[in-house]
């Protein structure tokens, strides 16, 4: 964060109370008066001007508001905040696109195998179609993990959420027979 410098008129006993109120922009932003102490620390000068107004206790006797004027730093980020900003905004809005898209490969997926399973004069030359549709499906979440925008696991996770369904619609209509697994022989 920036430091702000501040070259104000330096006054060297209590105060009653000291309340402040910005020249630049009178209407933006209301000030409390604020009680005062030796280590008060208040950013009030982070948007410019500014006008202090200090009612000072002198013998128990008030005396009239006096008024200084200070001269502080802009409020404005720093160029590497406004920066990190900018790109933060960017890689949200391009994340959110890419996320959208996943999303709505898998969305087209899981309606044709749900269509699939409800069919009951389905031929398995159907599933080609559905496999094309997850083939896409996988290039488009394996491009948002490289990129960054979905991790690995919830990618493989995903990916697997299809394979699952495909697999489920092909024991629904009798089309998957596992592979025997080979046993081994004692010799």
């Amino acid at each position: 964060m920036a430091a702000t410098a501040a070259q104000c008129l330096f006054l060297s006993c209590r105060f009653q109370s000291i309340s402040l109120s910005s020249s630049s922009r009178p209407s933006a932003t209301a000030f409390k008066s604020l009680s005062f102490s030796a280590n008060t620390s208040f950013n009030a000068f982070s948007t410019g001007l500014m006008s202090v107004n200090v009612n000072p206790i002198v013998g128990g006797k008030f005396r009239r508001s006096d008024s200084t004027v200070c001269e502080a730093g802009t409020g404005k980020k720093a160029d590497s905040a406004a920066k990190r900003a900018r790109q933060s905004e960017k890689r949200r809005l391009y994340n959110k696109a890419r996320k959208s898209e996943v999303r709505t490969r898998m969305k087209k997926v899981l309606e044709e195998l749900d269509a699939l399973r409800k069919k009951t004069d389905a031929q398995p030359d159907e599933v080609v179609g559905i496999e094309k549709l997850i083939a896409e499906a996988y290039s488009v979440i394996d491009k948002a993990i490289q990129v960054g925008t979905l991790h690995k696991n919830t990618g493989a996770r995903r990916k697997s959420r299809l394979a699952r369904r495909k697999k489920a619609v092909e024991i629904h209509h009798g089309w998957y027979s596992p592979e025997p697994t080979p046993s081994v022989s004692s010799v």
